[in-house]
């Protein structure tokens, strides 16, 4: 149990997010996941790394380990979609590299939907032809996450770090929100973060369903300038305005404090998947950390082995970068725990 001070940190720290973490906007998260977690509770949301093929070549893009570099076989890919599946997954998210440049990613979302997923999504750069996102929500897509770091065409080839792909972006991110869920991550460095608001307003006007701000790893700083960002767009956008909220107030998007716990709940009914391995998180992976083990029929074992072995606040990987919205998932996990 934690000692009496400790237990009240952390039951203000649980947020309680005006007592409900589905305010924060990601439909992944809710008080309901956390309140029934348990090795029999369904898997609630899974990342799959098809590929490490991308078309983009982003400064502050990190890319996967070396022992996890290659194009995902179709067969190991489908393997992992099934196991998931029998435990009753809920939310897949395909992503790369560039997912759409997997051959067989169409396959992959056919067999998602036809195993029952409530939400599948894909992370892609959006500079692919429209028809291609199409034929993907046709297939059964329903959340398409975009990167979107600039306002204007010769920043945003910067942050890409390739020519002609800007007015391509920009159309699909337009006519793909008049279809379906569409989200825009906007990461900052030094050298766009001087035009945050710029490049929310901007993404607010293409007819976004949400705009999730974060600092690149290398950078990992306070954002400038969201005070400056209107009140209306705010209110459109609640992971926005969640993040928002908590910069006015200091708190950075990355890292963990002092009063947050030292667990992490989400290896049990999450996981992340890329070559052979499954890792406790996207960033842990994206932060070439040690996966937790090998793709196989034991992985759900490992990985509460994991959860509950691991001292976030000792690992330098999460207490420098673990999002908000993780710890806040979290905290209220080891709330609901020492509770009861």
């Amino acid at each position: 149990m934690l000692k009496p001070q400790i237990f009240v940190t952390v039951k203000k720290n649980a947020t309680l997010l005006n007592n409900m973490l589905e305010n924060i906007g990601f439909y992944t998260l809710s008080n309901d996941r956390c309140q029934h977690l348990s090795t029999s509770s369904p898997m609630w949301r899974c990342e799959m790394i098809l590929t490490d093929r991308c078309n983009f070549k982003c400064p502050y893009c990190r890319g996967v380990r070396p022992d996890c570099a290659g194009i995902m076989p179709y067969e190991k890919a489908l393997f992992v979609l099934e196991q998931w599946a029998e435990q009753g997954l809920k939310n897949i998210r395909f992503s790369g590299g560039e997912p759409l440049l997997y051959q067989h990613l169409s396959k992959l979302v056919t067999a998602a939907k036809m195993l029952g997923v409530e939400r599948i999504a894909v992370s892609t750069n959006g500079s692919l032809p429209l028809e291609k996102y199409l034929t993907l929500i046709e297939c059964g897509v329903n959340d398409f996450s975009i990167s979107l770091d600039a306002c204007c065409g010769s920043i945003g080839g910067l942050m890409a770090g390739v020519k002609d792909t800007w007015e391509t972006v920009v159309n699909n991110i337009r006519e793909l929100s008049k279809l379906t869920y569409v989200t825009v991550g906007v990461v900052l460095t030094e050298t766009n973060v001087n035009s945050l608001a710029d490049i929310v307003k901007f993404a607010h006007e293409l007819g976004v369903a949400d705009i999730r701000i974060i600092s690149a790893a290398q950078y990992n700083l306070i954002l400038k300038g969201v005070q400056d960002i209107s009140h209306e767009i705010l209110d459109a956008h609640p992971i926005l305005k969640y993040r928002v909220n908590h910069i006015l107030n200091g708190r950075n998007v990355r890292g963990i404090q002092s009063t947050d716990c030292k667990r992490c709940y989400l290896p049990l009914d999450d996981s992340v998947v890329c070559g052979d391995y499954h890792f406790p998180c996207v960033i842990y992976m994206r932060e070439h950390g040690n996966p937790i083990g090998k793709i196989g029929p034991n992985m759900r074992k490992e990985r509460l082995r994991w959860g509950r072995q691991h001292n976030t606040h000792l690992d330098p990987i999460c207490r420098a970068n673990c999002l908000d919205v993780c710890i806040d998932h979290n905290n209220y996990c080891q709330y609901l725990d020492d509770r009861s």
